[in-house]
């Protein structure tokens, strides 16, 4: 075991989901911070031992044999996004939405223009895959919002970071954070942010009980890129995008 484990909560059978909670509880038996905070702090985000137990798995034999036997690292889960290795990977950041349905990655042998793998196949299978799709797809920097052609379900299921509300995102956050023993390098997109925002997002992710409440704050650029035409077929651009398009096309799977 670790040098430090004697003493330790793992050392007393207290796994990092039983631990969610526990200093809201103590923080609100503080009549001062009573007064300073929302009754129903601690009620925000801990779950009843049901909602664990249910899920399959015998965490009190596992709290017996760490007791018995000892961990050998005092962390062991640490979520975080990271660009490169998606890359190669060919999948998006960790647990983050994609950012944009369509996007450029950037490696040394050049630069890629991807689409989201699952919007892709969603639209194809519907028969919407169409150039007038695609070009409204670059005119619009990846969102599906505008495009009418598209079901609701759809547009909802494929917004992107910047169309969800980061109260959501904490939200997701802390319910992964109960079984998460270090923290998750979580990262907020905020189009315009100001001090309040900022605050609000902090307060309320401290609320929620989360070990890190912004890892990077993601914004957007005052002024966007010139936007150029997509509508002329001689269009160098629009040809270099189309090209990878289809390549990322023909990878699906055959029906």
């Amino acid at each position: 075991a670790y040098d430090t484990f004697d003493g330790s909560p793992a050392s007393k059978g207290k796994l990092q989901h039983d631990l969610w909670g526990m200093e809201d509880g103590e923080t609100l038996s503080n009549q001062i911070c009573q007064d300073r905070l929302d009754a129903d702090l601690a009620a925000m985000h801990r779950y009843s031992g049901d909602v664990v137990s249910k899920k399959g798995y015998d965490w009190q034999a596992l709290r017996d044999r760490i007791q018995k036997v000892g961990l050998r690292n005092s962390l062991l889960v640490a979520p975080m996004p990271t660009a490169s290795t998606s890359q190669i990977l060919g999948v998006n950041e960790c647990f983050e939405p994609f950012s944009s349905n369509l996007y450029v990655r950037r490696v040394k042998a050049g630069e890629f223009i991807l689409m989201n793998p699952h919007l892709l196949q969603d639209l194809t299978d519907q028969g919407l895959w169409t150039p007038a799709v695609r070009n409204q797809l670059m005119r619009d920097g990846g969102s599906v919002a505008n495009i009418d052609c598209i079901p609701g379900r759809l547009k909802e299921l494929y917004k992107t970071v910047w169309e969800i509300k980061m109260k959501d995102i904490i939200d997701m956050a802390a319910d992964r954070g109960r079984f998460i023993d270090q923290s998750q390098s979580l990262n907020l997109f905020i189009a315009d942010p100001t001090v309040d925002k900022l605050t609000a997002a902090h307060f309320y992710a401290w609320k929620k009980g989360l070990k890190t409440g912004m890892y990077y704050l993601r914004t957007k650029a005052a002024v966007n890129a010139i936007q150029y035409t997509v509508e002329k077929k001689q269009d160098s651009e629009k040809q270099e995008v189309e090209e990878s398009l289809a390549g990322a096309q023909s990878m699906l799977p055959s029906q």
